[in-house]
């Protein structure tokens, strides 16, 4: 794990981890809204069948001046099941006894009806355009609307798991550029479609770019920031998404056409695109896949822009080959998925993550996670919020939904049932958080990526299969709150059982760094002996038969040996 001291002696965190935070952010506060603009796009309008009475001057003509539209409305539209205009039927022929008081009209059932031949007339006082009312995805077609969604969170699955492996082989920052370019072209592309099945394929194509960017983003953020910083720079990610979430809402009340709204989130991809340029590749990637002068040259580049112009001199191939012999040692060879199983070390993280992560508001629970996972560890709030979650979820279903149904403690069961799913979203919110600190800690460098694509990948399963769920609530009605609740319950408790703390120690490079962090105490990453020039670090080690002295490389950037006497923790 000797990448550490070298990203200390680049500057640690400083300017260059500010800049990087500041870029992805413009990336990530749009992320949320392709994945959430369906809630505004894809909205269903209130809507009735054409009728010539209502919707055509020639036929309106005929009509007796003294009915209104009310009137009009009443004989050619029968009742829904709420009592207003029906959505999906019409009267082949108006039925003006209905009109009549005291007369003995017909009831409307027995009349004949038939389904909106000539289309539908939609309300446009709140959406303008949707793509549901210009498709009319409405009564015999409005199961496509449900189809476009799995195809979108397919296009997100199988882009998590793609992009683990081609970022873990062609690095994270082409990869997240490419994401950009795609995710503009793609979404941009729908705006000019004429058929709903040519804007799914788009869709899916602007998922799976998605997925990149999620990916890519996270992970150099993770790999270019220290141990003590690493909580909140990805705390500060998520909030970032929950920013997005809002930012969403703002746009969508302000631009009321669905194309309009495409055309906002979309367009600042171009420019993310040209601006992410600038960001260096991750020199820890570099370094484990056999590219270490590529990796020097981004260190230097970090060095500089954090103000430590001297450590381009102090930091040569010589001393990087020499810090990062046993990681490079270890990485060597081709690094596949099957690694995630094989090892067994692996294994159990990555069954346990995956049940999390497929059985899982925001912006206040984001906002504290740094704090959580500060002071309790990764494990424990982890586990902790997501069994929260879990138990959130089934009360709010065992909370009767019978209005009618009464009790002194709370007369208002609407509201106990808001309260608890406020409280299960926003502990989610401290899940996602600390899932994107923890996953990355509890696999090495030449994994990481493929492990974080394929956890993505088991997560948006969850997402696609969710709707074949919900189609059981009318057979098996506790089918849906078990699933729901004993998911997330029992993946917090695995969680708890069987996998490491990570809090202190560095990210990994290896799968023996995995291997020593279980066998020694945590590490916190803090300096106990400097040199004037706060350039020699002491790095916290010991082992299991207590206190230990290791040399570390620190002394080699002056051509000495520093030495620490370091406790056991």
């Amino acid at each position: 794990m000797a990448f550490a001291e070298l990203l200390d002696r680049a500057g640690g965190v400083g300017l260059f981890q500010a800049l990087q935070v500041f870029t992805l952010f413009l990336p990530s506060v749009l992320v949320p809204s392709h994945m959430l603009i369906e809630n505004f796009s894809a909205a269903v309008p209130s809507h009735r069948c054409w009728v010539p009475l209502l919707d055509n001057s020639t036929a309106q003509a005929g009509v007796p001046g003294a009915l209104g539209p009310k009137d009009l409305l009443t004989v050619s539209i029968p009742p829904g099941p709420n009592h207003e205009p029906h959505r999906c039927l019409r009267f082949r022929q108006p039925q003006w006894q209905l009109l009549d008081p005291n007369g003995t009209a017909t009831n409307w059932s027995e009349a004949a009806t038939e389904p909106c031949v000539d289309g539908w007339v939609y309300d446009r006082s709140t959406f303008t355009s949707t793509f549901v009312s210009e498709w009319d995805l409405v009564c015999d077609h409005k199961g496509l609307k449900p189809i476009g969604q799995s195809l979108y969170m397919t296009g997100l699955l199988i882009g998590s798991f793609c992009w683990g492996l081609l970022s873990n082989r062609f690095g994270r920052k082409w990869i997240l550029n490419l994401c950009c370019l795609q995710v503009a072209l793609a979404n941009i592309g729908m705006i000019f479609v004429s058929h709903f099945f040519i804007y799914c394929g788009l869709r899916v194509l602007g998922a799976f770019a998605i997925s990149g960017i999620i990916l890519t983003s996270g992970m150099l953020l993770v790999e270019w920031t220290t141990t003590r910083r690493r909580a909140v720079t990805m705390t500060i990610l998520g909030c970032i998404y929950s920013l997005g979430q809002m930012a969403l809402g703002a746009l969508a009340f302000t631009l009321r056409d669905w194309r309009a709204l495409q055309l906002a989130v979309s367009t600042p991809f171009f420019a993310i695109f040209l601006i992410c340029w600038w960001l260096p590749e991750s020199a820890r990637w570099l370094i484990i896949t056999g590219k270490p002068e590529q990796g020097l040259q981004e260190l230097h580049k970090v060095a500089k822009i954090n103000g430590h112009k001297e450590a381009t001199k102090s930091l040569t191939i010589e001393v990087l080959m020499t810090s990062m012999e046993e990681e490079m040692a270890s990485a060597k060879g081709h690094r596949s998925v099957l690694e995630l199983f094989l090892v067994p070390m692996l294994r159990w993280r990555t069954c346990i993550m995956s049940l999390l992560l497929f059985g899982g508001v925001d912006l206040l629970a984001r906002s504290i996670t740094a704090f959580l996972l500060s002071f309790l560890g990764r494990r424990t709030t982890l586990a902790s919020f997501q069994a929260m979650s879990g138990l959130s979820i089934l009360v709010n279903k065992l909370v009767p939904q019978d209005p009618t149904v009464t009790l002194f403690l709370c007369p208002d069961w609407q509201t106990l049932r808001m309260v608890f799913a406020v409280l299960g979203k926003g502990c989610f919110g401290v899940v996602f958080s600390c899932v994107s600190v923890y996953k990355s800690e509890l696999y090495p460098t030449a994994l990481r990526m493929t492990a974080a694509g394929f956890l993505q990948s088991v997560s948006r399963l969850g997402s696609v299969i969710d709707p074949l769920i919900r189609m059981t609530q009318h057979s098996l009605p506790l089918l849906v709150p078990v699933v729901y609740s004993a998911l997330p319950i029992t993946s917090g408790l695995l969680l708890l059982l069987f996998l490491p703390e990570t809090q202190g120690f560095p990210l990994p490079d290896t799968i023996q760094d995995l291997e020593n962090q279980n066998s020694r105490p945590r590490q916190m990453n803090r300096p106990f002996l400097s040199d004037p020039l706060g350039r020699d670090h002491a790095i916290l080690t010991s082992s299991l038969e207590g206190t230990e002295v290791r040399k570390r490389s620190s002394g080699l950037f002056h051509g000495q040996n520093h030495y620490a006497l370091l406790p056991h923790l």
